[in-house]
């Protein structure tokens, strides 16, 4: 039973969980004090917007209290495989993620890397892509999200193009971010911890929740970010809990997982 789980870890989503762009959710920063609870905490994300250090940065500005090692990104699991398969990559990511590649040799590309890029997604450098998998190039997603939460609505992400490539060259992506269960193993590595001793809070029905609970850990859905009515019912199993925001899923771990307040 859920009830008899020894909690260890929580995982957490950050954009549409904890914050959209530069606005916190209400009420989130301050219920960051699970922390101070006896569980470890990480966060988890697919952004690809911006490399780590920004990230932690914007996340500071924003008044959460946490440490840039506690950030686990897709970004990172990416230069991890890049560096395993000692590939060149071609990265569709924006300017700001760059920082998080640095080093990698990217001349003479042998390998796509796609990440979400609006200022990048344009034919010219798609078609480019498009060439270089037909010559044998793999095709990596940092992740395949259908679409993600801005101030001004909701926004292609990187998965529609994604796609697109997989279509045209009739090739299958290496998707590294959530919701793979490598991605969410990776995150467990260093919290000496199994995933039936971890809860995942998420945004997100697929990556966040299904992802989670298919490597075996339990999955929170909370009605901020990129949520619409209906997504808890779009995954099976179900989530184990759908909640209004961050700080709402925050006291039913505190009070039913935890036992404390």
């Amino acid at each position: 039973m859920v009830s008899r789980r020894a909690l260890k870890a929580v995982l957490i989503d950050l954009s549409g969980t904890l914050h959209i762009e530069d606005a916190a959710v209400p009420g989130a920063a301050q219920r960051l004090l699970l922390r101070q609870a006896p569980v470890t905490v990480k966060f988890v994300t697919n952004t690809t917007k911006e490399c780590k250090r920004t990230l932690f940065e914007r996340l500071h500005r924003l008044n959460f209290d946490l440490q840039e090692q506690e950030i686990f990104t897709s970004l990172t699991a990416a230069r991890n495989l890049l560096e395993q398969r000692a590939v060149r990559p071609l990265l569709l990511v924006e300017d700001s993620a760059l920082e998080d590649f640095t080093g990698l040799e990217t001349s003479d590309p042998n390998a796509v890397v796609i990440g979400l890029a609006p200022d990048h997604f344009n034919y010219q450098t798609l078609n480019k892509a498009f060439r270089l998998i037909l010559d044998g190039a793999p095709l990596i997603a940092i992740h395949k999200a259908r679409y993600y939460k801005r101030k001004d609505g909701l926004a292609l992400g990187p998965g529609p193009f994604v796609t697109g490539l997989e279509y045209a060259t009739d090739t299958q992506a290496t998707v590294v971010g959530k919701p793979e269960k490598a991605f969410f193993l990776e995150a467990l590595r260093d919290l000496n911890c199994s995933p039936e001793e971890v809860v995942m809070i998420g945004d997100d029905a697929r990556d966040d929740v299904g992802g989670a609970q298919n490597a075996g850990m339990l999955g929170i859905l909370v009605k901020t970010g990129k949520y619409r009515p209906g997504d808890e019912g779009k995954i099976n199993p179900p989530p184990h809990l759908t909640c209004d925001s961050f700080p709402e899923a925050v006291n039913h771990i505190l009070e039913n997982l935890l036992g404390s307040k």
